[in-house]
Protein backbone atom coordinates (compact mmCIF):
# COMPACT_ATOMS: atom_id res chain seq x y z
CA UNK A 1 0.00 0.00 0.00
CA UNK A 2 1.29 3.46 -0.85
CA UNK A 3 2.19 5.54 2.20
CA UNK A 4 -0.26 8.25 3.21
CA UNK A 5 0.59 11.81 2.23
CA UNK A 6 1.71 14.05 5.08
CA UNK A 7 0.42 17.56 4.43
CA UNK A 8 1.34 18.90 7.88
CA UNK A 9 5.07 18.31 7.57
CA UNK A 10 5.84 21.36 9.73
CA UNK A 11 4.58 21.68 13.29
CA UNK A 12 2.31 24.70 13.87
CA UNK A 13 2.17 26.78 17.04
CA UNK A 14 -1.07 25.11 18.09
CA UNK A 15 0.53 21.67 17.67
CA UNK A 16 3.45 22.76 19.83
CA UNK A 17 1.00 24.00 22.45
CA UNK A 18 -0.94 20.72 22.36
CA UNK A 19 2.30 18.75 22.76
CA UNK A 20 3.31 20.86 25.76
CA UNK A 21 -0.13 20.50 27.35
CA UNK A 22 -0.06 16.71 26.99
CA UNK A 23 3.44 16.66 28.52
CA UNK A 24 2.17 18.70 31.47
CA UNK A 25 -0.84 16.41 31.87
CA UNK A 26 1.47 13.42 32.08
CA UNK A 27 3.36 15.05 34.94
CA UNK A 28 0.07 15.15 36.86
CA UNK A 29 0.04 11.34 36.67
CA UNK A 30 3.42 11.11 38.41
CA UNK A 31 3.82 7.88 40.37
CA UNK A 32 4.88 9.37 43.70
CA UNK A 33 2.12 11.96 43.83
CA UNK A 34 2.93 15.46 45.04
CA UNK A 35 6.19 14.73 46.88
CA UNK A 36 9.39 12.70 46.63
CA UNK A 37 9.42 9.50 48.78
CA UNK A 38 11.33 10.03 52.01
CA UNK A 39 12.21 6.40 52.65
CA UNK A 40 12.61 3.06 50.92
CA UNK A 41 9.23 2.00 52.28
CA UNK A 42 7.58 5.08 50.79
CA UNK A 43 9.39 4.43 47.51
CA UNK A 44 8.06 0.86 47.35
CA UNK A 45 4.59 2.12 48.16
CA UNK A 46 4.85 4.75 45.43
CA UNK A 47 5.98 2.14 42.91
CA UNK A 48 2.78 0.22 43.55
CA UNK A 49 1.04 3.03 41.68
CA UNK A 50 3.03 2.13 38.54
CA UNK A 51 0.29 -0.03 36.90
CA UNK A 52 -2.32 2.72 37.26
CA UNK A 53 0.20 5.27 36.02
CA UNK A 54 1.03 3.08 33.00
CA UNK A 55 -2.64 2.71 32.07
CA UNK A 56 -3.16 6.45 32.29
CA UNK A 57 0.01 7.09 30.30
CA UNK A 58 -1.15 4.77 27.50
CA UNK A 59 -4.58 6.38 27.34
CA UNK A 60 -3.07 9.87 27.18
CA UNK A 61 -0.69 8.63 24.51
CA UNK A 62 -3.66 7.39 22.48
CA UNK A 63 -5.19 10.86 22.23
CA UNK A 64 -1.85 12.61 21.69
CA UNK A 65 -0.82 10.28 18.84
CA UNK A 66 -4.31 10.60 17.36
CA UNK A 67 -3.99 14.38 17.25
CA UNK A 68 -0.46 14.15 15.80
CA UNK A 69 -1.64 11.72 13.09
CA UNK A 70 -4.59 13.98 12.24
CA UNK A 71 -2.34 17.06 12.02
CA UNK A 72 0.20 15.31 9.80
CA UNK A 73 -2.41 13.80 7.51
CA UNK A 74 -4.51 16.89 6.83
CA UNK A 75 -2.21 19.85 7.59
CA UNK A 76 -5.10 22.11 8.57
CA UNK A 77 -4.37 25.26 10.57
CA UNK A 78 -7.55 27.32 10.48
CA UNK A 79 -9.78 28.77 13.19
CA UNK A 80 -11.83 25.59 13.60
CA UNK A 81 -8.68 23.49 13.98
CA UNK A 82 -7.29 25.80 16.62
CA UNK A 83 -10.53 25.92 18.61
CA UNK A 84 -10.95 22.15 18.60
CA UNK A 85 -7.30 21.58 19.47
CA UNK A 86 -7.50 23.99 22.40
CA UNK A 87 -10.72 22.32 23.54
CA UNK A 88 -8.89 18.98 23.43
CA UNK A 89 -6.15 20.44 25.65
CA UNK A 90 -8.70 21.77 28.12
CA UNK A 91 -10.47 18.42 28.35
CA UNK A 92 -7.20 16.51 28.74
CA UNK A 93 -6.20 18.63 31.73
CA UNK A 94 -9.63 18.09 33.30
CA UNK A 95 -9.59 14.39 32.39
CA UNK A 96 -6.35 13.64 34.28
CA UNK A 97 -7.93 13.43 37.71
CA UNK A 98 -10.95 11.17 37.07
CA UNK A 99 -8.73 8.98 34.87
CA UNK A 100 -6.14 8.65 37.63
CA UNK A 101 -8.83 7.73 40.15
CA UNK A 102 -10.57 5.19 37.89
CA UNK A 103 -7.34 3.37 37.01
CA UNK A 104 -6.25 3.48 40.64
CA UNK A 105 -9.55 1.96 41.72
CA UNK A 106 -9.34 -0.67 38.97
CA UNK A 107 -5.84 -1.80 39.93
CA UNK A 108 -6.76 -1.84 43.61
CA UNK A 109 -9.89 -3.90 42.97
CA UNK A 110 -8.09 -6.42 40.73
CA UNK A 111 -5.36 -6.96 43.37
CA UNK A 112 -7.81 -6.98 46.32
CA UNK A 113 -6.28 -3.82 47.74
CA UNK A 114 -2.58 -4.72 47.38
CA UNK A 115 -2.12 -1.93 44.84
CA UNK A 116 -3.21 1.38 46.36
CA UNK A 117 -6.02 3.45 44.93
CA UNK A 118 -4.48 6.59 46.48
CA UNK A 119 -7.90 8.01 47.30
CA UNK A 120 -10.74 7.10 49.64
CA UNK A 121 -14.21 5.93 48.66
CA UNK A 122 -16.47 6.47 51.65
CA UNK A 123 -19.59 4.92 50.12
CA UNK A 124 -20.50 2.55 47.30
CA UNK A 125 -22.70 5.32 45.92
CA UNK A 126 -19.55 7.26 45.05
CA UNK A 127 -18.40 4.59 42.56
CA UNK A 128 -21.09 5.35 39.94
CA UNK A 129 -20.32 9.06 40.31
CA UNK A 130 -16.68 8.33 39.49
CA UNK A 131 -17.67 6.42 36.35
CA UNK A 132 -20.07 9.18 35.29
CA UNK A 133 -17.39 11.86 35.57
CA UNK A 134 -14.91 9.63 33.73
CA UNK A 135 -17.48 8.91 31.00
CA UNK A 136 -18.24 12.60 30.45
CA UNK A 137 -14.54 13.45 30.15
CA UNK A 138 -13.58 10.45 28.00
CA UNK A 139 -16.60 10.80 25.74
CA UNK A 140 -15.91 14.52 25.29
CA UNK A 141 -12.33 13.82 24.21
CA UNK A 142 -13.56 11.29 21.66
CA UNK A 143 -16.16 13.76 20.39
CA UNK A 144 -13.48 16.42 19.83
CA UNK A 145 -11.43 13.95 17.78
CA UNK A 146 -14.58 13.10 15.79
CA UNK A 147 -15.17 16.79 15.15
CA UNK A 148 -11.59 17.18 13.91
CA UNK A 149 -12.08 14.36 11.40
CA UNK A 150 -15.49 15.75 10.43
CA UNK A 151 -13.81 19.10 9.77
CA UNK A 152 -11.21 17.41 7.56
CA UNK A 153 -13.98 15.55 5.73
CA UNK A 154 -15.85 18.79 5.00
CA UNK A 155 -12.68 20.22 3.45
CA UNK A 156 -11.74 17.01 1.60
CA UNK A 157 -11.90 18.63 -1.84
CA UNK A 158 -9.95 21.70 -0.79
CA UNK A 159 -7.05 19.70 0.69
CA UNK A 160 -7.19 17.13 -2.11
CA UNK A 161 -7.92 13.87 -0.32
CA UNK A 162 -7.36 10.85 -2.54
CA UNK A 163 -9.81 7.95 -2.77
CA UNK A 164 -7.85 5.93 -0.20
CA UNK A 165 -7.63 8.89 2.16
CA UNK A 166 -11.36 9.46 1.91
CA UNK A 167 -11.98 5.84 2.89
CA UNK A 168 -9.58 6.18 5.80
CA UNK A 169 -11.22 9.42 6.94
CA UNK A 170 -14.69 7.91 6.84
CA UNK A 171 -13.58 4.88 8.86
CA UNK A 172 -11.86 7.18 11.37
CA UNK A 173 -15.17 9.01 11.75
CA UNK A 174 -16.83 5.70 12.64
CA UNK A 175 -13.99 4.82 14.99
CA UNK A 176 -14.09 8.05 16.97
CA UNK A 177 -17.90 8.09 17.03
CA UNK A 178 -17.72 4.87 19.05
CA UNK A 179 -15.92 6.64 21.92
CA UNK A 180 -18.80 8.93 22.99
CA UNK A 181 -21.29 6.12 22.28
CA UNK A 182 -19.48 3.73 24.62
CA UNK A 183 -19.08 6.54 27.16
CA UNK A 184 -22.83 7.17 27.09
CA UNK A 185 -23.50 3.45 27.57
CA UNK A 186 -21.12 3.46 30.52
CA UNK A 187 -22.84 6.48 32.06
CA UNK A 188 -26.26 4.88 31.55
CA UNK A 189 -25.15 1.64 33.20
CA UNK A 190 -23.62 3.60 36.10
CA UNK A 191 -26.99 5.27 36.62
CA UNK A 192 -29.00 2.05 36.29
CA UNK A 193 -26.92 -0.47 38.23
CA UNK A 194 -27.72 -0.11 41.93
CA UNK A 195 -24.69 0.64 44.11
CA UNK A 196 -25.46 -1.62 47.04
CA UNK A 197 -23.59 -4.31 49.02
CA UNK A 198 -23.54 -7.68 47.31
CA UNK A 199 -23.76 -6.29 43.78
CA UNK A 200 -20.30 -7.75 43.08
CA UNK A 201 -18.48 -7.17 39.81
CA UNK A 202 -21.56 -5.48 38.31
CA UNK A 203 -20.52 -2.34 40.17
CA UNK A 204 -17.48 -2.15 37.86
CA UNK A 205 -19.43 -2.98 34.70
CA UNK A 206 -19.52 0.67 33.50
CA UNK A 207 -15.72 0.62 33.42
CA UNK A 208 -15.42 -2.74 31.71
CA UNK A 209 -17.51 -1.44 28.81
CA UNK A 210 -14.56 0.63 27.62
CA UNK A 211 -12.59 -2.52 26.83
CA UNK A 212 -14.99 -3.05 23.90
CA UNK A 213 -13.13 -0.23 22.14
CA UNK A 214 -10.00 -2.41 22.13
CA UNK A 215 -11.93 -4.91 20.02
CA UNK A 216 -13.85 -2.54 17.75
CA UNK A 217 -10.94 -0.26 16.83
CA UNK A 218 -8.65 -2.97 15.34
CA UNK A 219 -11.62 -4.39 13.45
CA UNK A 220 -12.41 -1.01 11.91
CA UNK A 221 -8.73 -0.48 11.04
CA UNK A 222 -8.65 -3.87 9.31
CA UNK A 223 -11.84 -2.98 7.43
CA UNK A 224 -10.25 0.28 6.29
CA UNK A 225 -7.16 -1.56 5.01
CA UNK A 226 -9.31 -4.05 3.08
CA UNK A 227 -11.33 -1.27 1.46
CA UNK A 228 -8.15 0.61 0.48
CA UNK A 229 -6.56 -2.57 -0.90
CA UNK A 230 -9.45 -2.92 -3.33
CA UNK A 231 -8.79 0.52 -4.77
CA UNK A 232 -6.84 0.74 -8.03
CA UNK A 233 -3.20 1.83 -7.66
CA UNK A 234 -3.85 4.91 -9.79
CA UNK A 235 -6.15 6.26 -7.09
CA UNK A 236 -3.66 5.77 -4.26
CA UNK A 237 -2.63 8.27 -1.65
Amino acid sequence: MIAALERGDKATRVEAFVDAAFAFALTLLVIAGDRIPGSVEELLQALKSLPAYALGFLLMLKFWTAHVAWSRRYGLDDATTRRLSLLLVFLVLVFVYPMKMVFGALCSALTFGWLPANFVITSLREVPVLFIVFGIAFGSLGMVMWLLYAHAWRRRDEIGLSARERIDTQVKLWTWALVPVVALLSIASALLIPARPGIGWWLGFPGFLYFSLNIATPLLDAWSRRLQARMPIEGGA
